[in-house]
């Protein structure tokens, strides 16, 4: 199982340098409006949207959509230059295309729920994505979210994202 170590910096270049998908133009992005509007323009030419948009200390995360709904692609908005790159790890080497997962939902909900009672305190799974090739999950712990994991949808690997930070709010579209 992986350990999802990246290096956290924030500056778009991701730990095994992933496709940058919008240049930064330097300009700071402090808040998850503003963070979705970045998404929103590096998704556009692949007809992709932003859907959950999470800010945490070190980056904001973005889920991409196509126009039926379905989860294609995670994105990092680096606060510090506005850059949108690649998610570290099971974006990065997960993602398939025309990919079936071959574990459920739920399957994949108990890997996820027992690698947590066994690697962190008090810490379940709150929401579960299908993304092409894994599953990402949102964490929470004391009712309120707290990070993020993966599960490779055909193997039922677990990753655990480390480079995100500490949580701040989230919104969902």
């Amino acid at each position: 199982m992986g350990n999802g170590n990246g290096n956290g910096t924030g500056n778009g270049n991701g730990m095994m340098g992933g496709r940058v998908w919008l240049a930064g133009n330097g300009s700071p992005v402090t808040t998850i409006a503003a963070a979705r509007v970045r998404a929103a323009e590096a998704g556009a030419p692949s007809g992709l949207h932003p859907g959950e948009v999470m800010q945490f200390s070190l980056n904001f995360y973005v889920e991409l959509k196509d126009a039926a709904g379905a989860s294609i692609a995670e994105v990092l908005v680096d606060p510090a230059g506005g850059a949108v790159v690649t998610e570290y790890g099971p974006a990065m080497m997960w993602t398939a295309t025309n990919s079936t997962a071959s574990i459920p939902a739920a399957r994949a909900t108990d890997i996820a729920n027992t690698w947590l009672g066994a690697n962190t305190s008090g810490e379940v799974v709150d929401s579960i994505d299908l993304f092409p090739g894994h599953y990402t999950m949102d964490t929470m712990s004391g009712g309120h979210t707290v990070g993020m994991l993966s599960v490779n949808a055909t193997t039922g690997a677990v990753w655990y994202h480390t480079w995100h930070g500490s949580f701040i709010a989230k919104e969902d579209a």
